[in-house]
């Protein structure tokens, strides 16, 4: 054997070496040898029960019941900043009270439209004026109460601008707390972009593990873990490529979920919608969005997955509205419930109505009633669309949205 350029030498000074060296791999591969290689796949050490399994699963269950999305309300400090200077009011901690106090108080038209709200941290130590928690009030009207958890998207070296999500450090502790404090479910977003050179190899693996462990550890603490891998709608590239990536983010998400074994059935999935870039030239149908959508989930989405609750990606209140309705309309086999997870696509319009002015209460809960409806009929595939309200058509892109 040359060992600096691995050949064989089978010469006079070792009469028959690649023969025998066949012959030893040979006996190694052969079943009745006692040298046979065993080649074992690792175990997966069971770390929940059957109760365990039984209350995530119903947990998701009734998030994504029938005409039911969730409210997305996690909106951070800085976000809700940007939302209020567009309606000039200040960003307190008593007008953050007061404008979420006006969601989770409209009246009972909105309790059969709403699964879930999620709150960020600050929310969900808050009360109402009647001395509530908001966790307490949110779970007397039957909605599950869900929490934000991830610390927001940092830079990950060596790519083209691209991030992962911190906030795994302490997690394990936060939902423990969670928990305790009555929380069911949780929230992480990690982000990813479409350019030329992205998103990179490195880029989907980092955050498609970051997604698989936030999800293992909400679960060993009885919290159902919406998986959310956001690719932004920032860009010009058109539908094609923004379903073939979808489609390569969702495979390796999976893929990772199974490496960590997180049990499926207690989880839920808040994706992106198959969109073409915001700067694309073309400008496709509700038809052609909803079918690259619901292609790409059937390619890549287990149908032990409950529920897909879509995220709205900065499209208008309305056109976020009839793209979930022409996808739950759309004639290929779901086997999951298609709803809604909207911050802005169920807020736009109650905010401006709102205006930081406290006797625009009721005004503000109309718009966000009316917002409720139309998407709990969209999840089913009713929703007529009226096309009465300008402000419900107002892009609500926002570039490289952070939150």
């Amino acid at each position: 054997m040359r060992g600096h350029t691995g050949r064989i030498n089978s010469g006079p000074g070792r009469p028959g070496g690649c023969r025998r060296l066949q012959s030893d791999l040979l006996s190694l591969s052969s079943p009745s040898s006692p040298a046979t290689l065993q080649v074992k796949m690792p175990h997966a050490f069971p770390f929940l029960t059957p109760d365990q399994k039984k209350e995530l699963s119903d947990i998701a269950h009734k998030i994504v019941a029938q005409g039911k999305g969730i409210l997305a309300a996690d909106e951070s400090t800085g976000s809700v900043a940007k939302r209020f200077q567009s309606i000039n009011t200040e960003n307190t901690e008593e007008n953050r009270r007061l404008y979420r106090q006006l969601l989770f108080t409209a009246d009972e038209r909105a309790g059969p439209c709403i699964g879930g709200v999620i709150f960020f941290h600050e929310t969900l130590y808050q009360k109402t004026d009647a001395g509530k928690t908001f966790p307490q009030h949110v779970k007397s009207r039957g909605w599950v109460v869900g929490i934000k958890v991830d610390k927001g998207v940092v830079p990950l070296a060596g790519t083209n601008g691209e991030t992962t999500t911190q906030g795994l450090d302490g997690l394990y502790e936060r939902c423990a707390q969670y928990k305790k404090d009555g929380c069911d479910f949780a929230k992480w977003r990690c982000v990813l972009k479409i350019t030329s050179t992205t998103p990179s190899r490195l880029a989907i693996i980092e955050n498609c593990n970051v997604l698989a462990r936030y999800a293992s550890i909400c679960q060993m603490h009885g919290i159902v873990p919406i998986v959310e891998p956001e690719i932004l709608p920032d860009g010009d590239h058109d539908l094609k490529r923004t379903q073939y990536v979808t489609e390569k983010v969702l495979a390796a998400m999976y893929k990772a979920l199974s490496d960590h074994h997180v049990y499926l059935e207690g989880t839920l999935l808040k994706p992106n919608m198959v969109t073409a870039g915001h700067s694309c030239s073309h400008k496709y149908t509700h038809q052609d969005i909803a079918m690259a959508t619901i292609t790409a989930l059937r390619r890549t989405v287990p149908p032990a997955v409950p529920g897909i609750t879509f995220l709205s990606g900065g499209q208008s209140e309305e056109e976020a509205s009839i793209n979930l309705n022409v996808m739950n309309q759309c004639p290929l086999h779901r086997p999951w419930a298609i709803t809604f997870s909207y911050g802005r696509a169920l807020q736009a319009s109650a905010l401006k109505a709102w205006g930081g002015k406290p006797g625009n209460g009721k005004a503000a809960q109309e718009e966000f009633i009316k917002r409720a409806l139309a998407n709990s009929l969209a999840c089913q595939g009713k929703y007529v669309s009226s096309g009465d309200s300008a402000a419900a058509g107002e892009s609500l892109f926002v570039a490289n949205h952070a939150y």
